[in-house]
């Protein structure tokens, strides 16, 4: 099977197993996705989920955000992964809103990543969700069920790689719903520990199950 064929078929697996395939954090805009996306680093959505409604309650705008300190924050984030910088994150990304950005969340990789708090992956999150760009943010989950299934090569060893590589063969008009395929199906069904193999609609199409018979092209 050629790279190219295991793409077609892993990707129209996903198109029938997953015909709407979304974001899991909770968010009624972009200034509140974007809040969320940085709280969900190293941290799961579902604690994210538990943790805002508070959050965009009584900081509903870039100005409210921006107007208030770290301290404050932290008291309301305290649950979730490195509160402490990321509540410092949480501020300084509403005061560049404020400031250089008109209060809009850009939409642009270049724009985004010079927000505290906002890396690539993140970038790529709100590009992808709130802007539908062919945008792949490469988490955990879409590394390691991108090897698992044999999409990038094991010389893709960054997020980086795996992103490049992803882009290469996915349509671009379907990045975006791709990007959530591969999320969904490590969280619940090719998960880091015990994987459920026995329940999964690749098994026999996956590189785990078809050792040495996938050839890069």
């Amino acid at each position: 099977m050629t790279k190219k064929e295991l793409y077609n078929k892993v990707l129209a697996y996903f198109e029938q197993a997953m015909p709407v395939a979304e974001t899991e954090l909770n968010y009624g805009n972009p200034f509140e996705l974007l809040i969320a996306v940085i709280l969900s680093a190293q941290c799961t959505d579902k604690r994210v989920n538990l943790i805002t409604p508070p959050l965009f309650r009584d900081f509903p705008t870039p100005e409210a955000l921006a107007s208030t300190t770290p301290e404050v924050i932290f008291e309301y984030i305290r649950s979730v992964s490195y509160p402490n910088n990321k509540a410092k994150h949480l501020v300084g990304m509403a005061q560049m809103l404020v400031k250089d950005f008109q209060s809009e969340v850009p939409d642009t990789l270049e724009e985004l990543v010079k927000l505290p708090g906002v890396g690539r992956k993140t970038a790529n999150v709100i590009q992808s969700v709130v802007f539908n760009k062919a945008a792949m943010a490469v988490d955990t989950h879409v590394f390691r069920v991108s090897h698992r299934i044999g999409l990038v090569p094991q010389t893709c060893t960054t997020p980086y790689a795996t992103e490049m590589h992803l882009m290469k063969y996915i349509p671009e008009t379907i990045v975006p719903k791709a990007h959530h395929w591969l999320i969904l199906h490590g969280r619940y069904v090719c998960t880091a520990r015990s994987p459920k193999c026995h329940e999964c609609g690749l098994n026999g199409i996956c590189k785990e199950s078809l050792k040495g018979r996938i050839k890069d092209i």
